[in-house]
């Protein structure tokens, strides 16, 4: 712990890698530093988005589905089967997060002419401006999160985490069927 202590400011993550170490002084507890962290961070960093949402009268689901729609461009429109994939969620998950927005006038269903089975979703000019709303309280509240970090930490953060991505191979998952971040 004395080597912790020495190198800055101790966490809790800190706390239970040097318990595991001190339990199994034999085995490699390093993994622990790193995905301990970003467990921690990446709960902090939804508690924040869902705070931010939740003020504004949203919750994660609905801002994914404008998001998704709002990134897709004019005319903010795709199937349901397009979203799905898209959203990395269940075509009934897709069904209801459409119809809570569709009650709110968020987005519109058309059936695809020549097919009944198909239906497009269209973000209407509320679900546009909904969209624009939610994403600033979202990146409001991300900037938020980042906030101990400079601009230059941020840029390493950044690259070392593409690297790390690219590494586990999602670079293989980019293209229209890949799942962007809301």
């Amino acid at each position: 712990m004395a080597e912790q202590e020495a190198a800055g400011p101790i966490d809790r993550v800190d706390q239970v890698q040097a318990a595991w170490r001190a339990e199994l002084p034999d085995w490699d507890v390093s993994s622990v530093g790193v995905i301990g962290r970003l467990v921690e961070l990446a709960h902090w960093t939804e508690q924040a988005r869902g705070a931010a949402l939740a003020a504004h009268g949203s919750d994660r689901a609905t801002f994914d589905l404008l998001a998704t729609l709002r990134r897709a461009g004019p005319p903010y429109r795709l199937t349901v089967g397009e979203l799905q994939r898209l959203s990395l969620v269940t075509t009934g998950a897709v069904s209801q997060r459409v119809e809570r927005a569709a009650r709110r006038g968020l987005v519109r269903r058309t059936p695809v002419a020549g097919d009944a089975r198909k239906v497009v979703v269209e973000l209407t000019a509320d679900g546009r401006a909904a969209a624009a709303e939610l994403l600033r309280v979202v990146l409001d509240a991300e900037q938020g999160v980042l906030e101990p970090l400079g601009a230059d930490e941020r840029r390493v953060l950044e690259e070392l985490l593409r690297a790390w991505s690219v590494g586990l191979g999602a670079a293989r998952a980019v293209g229209p069927e890949a799942d962007p971040p809301s």
